[in-house]
């Protein structure tokens, strides 16, 4: 667990205790320990003033993938729709297209802001439109929590029910 500067290291390797530093940018806190976000080389950022933790850093090798986060405006393609939610892939985060596929889900709740007692899914969202939302939370395991309750979120292309194409 030594900080050495210019260290690799992997994700999910073991840098260094809370006790003994602070996180900072590509590492994260588990059950004391910090670790290792990203691949890349680590690094030890001593503080100004007296008394505070020296900053454990991992630098990432190369480009990040893109990846949704709370906050992000996405574009997905919805997948299915079920009375109280709906599936979704996610394509792009803002205007630019993803390489890997996220998986998200519109809940019942999240549909808009007014009136979410008389939200019927069925009637919002069909299998193949393609909608602009917002990711709420990290979701459960499989996938990200959307909401489409602001005025500029929402369905953006949509086939009529009657063209009887998909």
């Amino acid at each position: 667990m030594a900080a050495d500067t210019g260290t690799a290291v992997c994700v999910g390797d073991r840098l260094g205790t809370t006790d003994a530093y602070a996180a900072g940018e590509g590492v994260y806190e588990r059950d004391g320990y910090l670790l290792a976000a990203v691949v890349g080389r680590q690094r030890v950022e001593q503080p100004e003033g007296g008394g505070v933790k020296p900053v454990l850093h991992v630098t990432p090798r190369g480009a990040l993938p893109l990846v949704p986060k709370p906050g992000d405006v996405v574009t997905v393609k919805i997948s299915r729709v079920a009375q109280t939610n709906t599936n979704a892939l996610i394509m792009c985060v803002g205007r630019q297209a993803l390489s890997t596929e996220f998986k998200g889900v519109i809940r019942q709740q999240d549909v808009r802001a007014t009136e979410i007692d008389r939200v019927v899914m069925y009637d919002c969202f069909r299998p193949g439109d393609i909608v602009r939302a917002e990711v709420v939370s990290l979701g459960d395991a499989r996938s990200y929590y959307l909401s489409t309750a602001k005025n500029e979120l929402g369905v953006v292309y949509a086939r009529s029910a009657a063209s009887g194409e998909a």
